[in-house]
C-alpha cells in the first residue's frame, strides 16, 4: 500500500540501480515494489523498470525513469546528520566514491546529480548556540568540503 505522501524522484533509466545504491549506503533503508513495463513502449522495452519504491533511513521515495528532460539541482537536497567522523566519512566517501562529486561546505552529489548534506550533528548545534561559537564554527566549514569534526569542535571552543 502506497504512502500517503511520497517524494518522486526523477531518474533517466536507472532508478532501480539508485536505489539499490541508498538501500546499501544507508541503515533503515530497502528497495520495495518495482513497477516494470508491461510491454514495449517508446524509449524503452517490455521489463524496463518504470517506477522504483525505496526507503531512505526510514523516508519513502519512489523512482521515476522519465528519461533525461529535467535534472536534479542543488535546490533541493537530503542533509543526513551524523555523529561522528567516521559516519560521516562513510557516507560522504560512498557518495563521492560511486561516481559522485565533493562541493563546498558538507555538500556532495551522487552519481544520479542529487545532493547530499552530510552534517555533523555538532555543526547544528554550534549554529543553535549562536553568538561567537556559532560564527567561528561557520567560518571553520566555509573552509571546508568534506565537514572535519574536530576542527569545527575547536572552532566551537574558540581554537
Amino acid at each position: 500500500m502506497a504512502e500517503k505522501l511520497t517524494t518522486v524522484l526523477w531518474f533517466d533509466g536507472d532508478a532501480e540501480e539508485a536505489a539499490r545504491f541508498y538501500a546499501d549506503t544507508f541503515p533503515d533503508s530497502s528497495v520495495g515494489n518495482i513497477f516494470r513495463a508491461p510491454s514495449d513502449f517508446p524509449g524503452g522495452k517490455k521489463g524496463d523498470a518504470l517506477t522504483v519504491d525505496f526507503t531512505v533511513m526510514g523516508r519513502s521515495f519512489s523512482g521515476l525513469n522519465g528519461g533525461d528532460m529535467f535534472k536534479p539541482n542543488e535546490s533541493v537536497s537530503f542533509m543526513i546528520v551524523t555523529e561522528d567522523q567516521a559516519e560521516t566519512d562513510r557516507y560522504w566517501n560512498a557518495i563521492v566514491g560511486n561516481g559522485g562529486q565533493e562541493s563546498a561546505c558538507g555538500w556532495c552529489k551522487d552519481k544520479w546529480g542529487f545532493s547530499w548534506q552530510i552534517t555533523p550533528r555538532t555543526l547544528l548545534e554550534s549554529q543553535m548556540a549562536g553568538g561567537d561559537e556559532a560564527r567561528r564554527a561557520f567560518e571553520a566549514m566555509m573552509t571546508m568540503q568534506k565537514i572535519d569534526i574536530a576542527a569545527i569542535d575547536a572552532a566551537r571552543k574558540g581554537g
